[in-house]
């Protein structure tokens, strides 16, 4: 596994009684729904977004260090990225695995031993905020795992494969999961041994019966995945809303 590394700087300090995190942002994802095109690097105001990532959690108080994974082709661009746009809190970039668990993993083996909690985040999401990061972080003195996430406000409907309506599902309990997620690293790891199908970090933790806490999301807090979300970023960042 190829790596890339940079002299790491001590944030060993505690804000608003917590103390900082790590973070390991994933971004090695094939982009297949941007038409092939790497929406990681994909500039947006004249930034790549990995680059308006990287900034949010290397101004963030809360974030001890960056573990970048990648694709290992993208690997000395994203080290070139770090350099350019003075990301200094990064401590490794390494090459991510053939799904986005098996990335994470990879992230995982560069974290220290003293290292008992970290966030993970989705590379493609931006504009994430400090609130976001703090309250994620928080919520892990009492659960063993949370997650950012926003309410569902529209009516949500279940339909049959031919597209007719089933039933209408309640909605005051559901929530649309983003990143920040957070998790104990060692309850993470246990529960991966009995791993079966997951749609985000959380799920992994839920899976195995642990107790994972949401706390809120933002709607501004998007990920880039298909080519809409473009104009829809550009106009957010335009407009000061991020």
């Amino acid at each position: 596994m190829e790596t890339c590394l940079k002299p790491q700087l001590s944030y060993s300090v505690s804000y608003d009684n917590i103390s900082a995190v790590p973070v390991i942002i994933v971004a090695a994802g094939a982009s297949n729904r941007m038409g092939g095109i790497n929406k990681q690097t994909m500039v947006i105001c004249d930034m790549p977004v990995i680059a308006r990532t990287l900034s949010a959690f290397q101004k963030s108080p809360y974030i001890s260090k960056i573990i970048l994974v990648t694709r290992e082709e993208d690997i000395f661009l994203m080290q070139g990225i770090c350099n350019k746009y003075g990301i200094n809190k990064i401590s490794d970039i390494v090459s991510g695995g053939s799904d986005r668990h098996a990335s994470v993993l990879c992230g995982m083996e560069r974290l220290d031993i003293s290292d008992k909690t970290v966030l993970i985040h989705d590379g493609a999401r931006p504009f994430v905020n400090d609130d976001m990061i703090y309250d994620a972080i928080s919520a892990l003195s009492q659960y063993d795992g949370s997650l950012c996430a926003i309410k569902v406000n529209d009516t949500v409907k279940s339909a049959a494969e031919d597209t007719t309506v089933k039933k209408t599902i309640d909605r005051a309990s559901l929530y649309l999961a983003q990143t920040p997620q957070g998790v104990w690293v060692e309850k993470y790891k246990k529960a991966s041994e009995a791993l079966g199908d997951f749609t985000d970090d959380a799920s992994v933790l839920e899976a195995a019966g642990y107790r994972v806490k949401i706390v809120n999301g933002d709607k501004r807090n998007i990920k880039i995945t298909t080519p809409d979300d473009i104009p829809l970023a550009e106009a957010m960042i335009k407009g000061g809303l991020v």
